[in-house]
């Protein structure tokens, strides 16, 4: 895409995948993504440009993104393109003994002795988030995600993709949840990775919100009701206003008017790059269907009040896809005429309905591994056994390193 042109909706893409980097041989989180992006650029830099993709660094030192060179105008091959680029990095990574690890959580890190902030430029952005919030905890130090970027042109645009965003936020975590393990062991959540960063700014709570942005649509009133209210909220705390822009917002969805793009941000990261692309496909499919009104029209989905949607989430955050939906109105908005249903029931007919053709037959055969064993959550948990022990959990999450070095997905 050219730099600068405006986009209509779904004629762009923009996809971000974390990764930790761990110690090859004992998996303990590795603070080198500097010496990384050093290796690759010749200098240290928070981001290089790297082909169709950039690296760039994070708030910690142990983590860091690749994330396509600008909107991509197709997804196709891209899972492939993370994939190789991974491999480029665990290449990079071999000399300091390390290897990137995916999984949205660390299954054993400890963020309150292992933590260590990226120092180099935007290092006072990374300071005041931790004198605020104080950063040495899960939900800052311990967490990848994937991140999609959707392009909208107007304010007429924002408010469609707005409405279906929200919509189907709550049953993400019931198609991409990677983060079952915490503090060495299952904590009976499927999705820890949300559960923390939803909480993780409780100071501030107009930060975050509810996860579920709420029902604006367009971009005056979402300055006036998120924006400035954050801004407000924080201003005592950060008087200087190093942290007063659009990217403090931490809801699930947040909308970056400065580029006309609204960032989906509840996704945990999965095994290989393959999966996540799949996920992100039916995903888009879907907003697709909605911003149609396939199933029910703009009125009735920007209707919906965070309310309404926050207990579907929570819901999927604990059960992932066996979590149970009973709100036939909900259902109906996807096309599925029942009271009741599991989430993963719900993503299947999604795919079977949306996905299948041609050009999104290798996706179908990628979520199939989701939709026959579960989100990675569920495989992880299953693979590790009832009351697993470290050096269980320790073999399980070194095959996952080999599922990204390999680009296949993880069945147990």
């Amino acid at each position: 895409m050219k730099e600068g042109e405006i986009l209509h909706l779904f004629q762009g893409f923009g996809v971000e995948l974390e990764y930790m980097i761990v110690e090859r041989d004992g998996l303990r989180v590795l603070p080198v993504a500097d010496r990384v992006l050093r290796d690759g650029a010749g200098e240290v830099l928070n981001e290089i440009e790297v082909g169709p993709l950039r690296w760039s660094n994070e708030l910690v030192l142990h983590v860091i993104e690749l994330k396509t060179n600008g909107p991509a105008a197709s997804l196709a091959g891209l899972g492939e393109i993370f994939a190789e680029h991974a491999r480029r990095i665990n290449s990079l990574l071999e000399p300091h003994g390390g290897r990137l690890m995916p999984s949205a959580m660390h299954p054993w890190m400890d963020p309150f002795q292992e933590m260590r902030l990226w120092p180099h430029e935007n290092g006072p952005i990374y300071e005041a988030y931790n004198r605020i919030f104080g950063c040495r905890g899960h939900g800052w130090a311990n967490l990848q995600s994937a991140h999609l970027n959707l392009p909208f042109a107007d304010d007429r645009e924002f408010a469609v993709l707005h409405a279906a965003v929200r919509l189907v936020l709550p049953i993400l975590p019931a198609l991409a949840a990677s983060s079952p393990v915490m503090d060495g062991r299952p904590t009976g959540l499927i999705d820890n990775r949300l559960e923390v960063y939803r909480l993780n700014q409780a100071l501030i709570p107009s930060v975050t919100g509810r996860v579920i942005p709420e029902p604006v649509f367009n971009q005056a009133d979402y300055q006036r009701v998120i924006l400035e209210t954050m801004y407000r909220d924080i201003a005592s705390h950060d008087p200087q206003g190093v942290l007063q822009d659009e990217w403090l917002n931490s809801r699930g969805a947040i909308a970056r008017f400065e580029r006309n793009t609204i960032e989906i941000r509840v996704l945990d990261v999965q095994e290989c790059p393959q999966l996540d692309l799949a996920i992100i496909t039916l995903i888009i499919e879907v907003l697709k269907a909605l911003a149609a009104e396939r199933w029910c029209s703009l009125a009735d989905q920007q209707g919906w009040p965070v309310e309404a949607l926050e207990p579907i989430l929570l819901g999927a955050i604990r059960d992932g896809e066996g979590a149970i939906i009973e709100d036939g109105r909900y259902l109906a908005c996807f096309g599925l005429e029942r009271e009741r249903c599991r989430a993963g029931e719900l993503w299947r007919h999604l795919a079977e309905t949306l996905l299948g053709g041609e050009q999104t037959r290798e996706e179908l055969a990628a979520l199939s591994v989701i939709f026959e064993h579960g989100t990675l959550s569920r495989r992880i948990l299953s693979a590790l056994g009832p009351e697993p022990k470290a050096q269980r959990i320790n073999d399980i999450y070194r095959r996952l390193c080999d599922n990204l070095a390999n680009g296949r997905p993880f069945v147990p």
